[in-house]
């Protein structure tokens, strides 16, 4: 029963290390619901370089984030640069009121079971907010990239 109990464990510990991204990993096949209920493609924007920001309403340091993503989003060209966000809250309510008060225009999805959502296990988001700065090709290069590491990519 022991060893029973041991090896469940040593699987589940594999299957979430596995998981997790890390740089050089493709962009996931990830299909989410919109703000108007209808489910959306995180890969929508390839041939784009793309910021995957995981953030919460009621994470204070998240919409501290949201004010310079917004600024960011309008200053760059929509020809080379996307941020798709994706909500961990699991009141989609008070979700859809955070991106209206924090006008936000980019891309919004939700995945509504918080740390549990298959989403944030398969990005290995283990704290709010976190994001995932993918290439032109799809491919990841960067881990909860500051402001300056997204703008020296995209001036390359």
């Amino acid at each position: 029963m022991k060893n029973s109990i041991l090896s469940c464990l040593f699987l589940f510990c594999l299957t979430q290390a596995n998981a997790q991204l890390n740089l050089g990993d493709p962009l996931p096949a990830v299909f989410l619901k919109n703000t108007t209920d209808v489910n959306q493609s995180i890969a929508t924007y390839s041939g784009k370089v793309v910021l995957i920001d995981f953030w919460a309403a009621w994470c204070g340091p998240c919409r501290l984030a949201n004010r310079k993503l917004v600024k960011l989003y309008n200053a760059t060209s929509r020809e080379q640069f996307e941020i798709i966000g994706i909500s961990l809250d699991v009141k989609p309510e008070l979700w859809k009121k955070a991106i209206e008060k924090d006008n936000i225009k980019y891309m919004q999805v939700i995945d509504p079971k918080g740390f549990d959502a298959p989403t944030a296990i398969q990005f290995g988001v283990e704290q709010l907010p976190a994001s995932f700065l993918f290439d032109a090709n799809g491919i990841l290069i960067a881990i909860n990239p500051t402001e300056e590491q997204i703008k020296k990519h995209l001036n390359q």
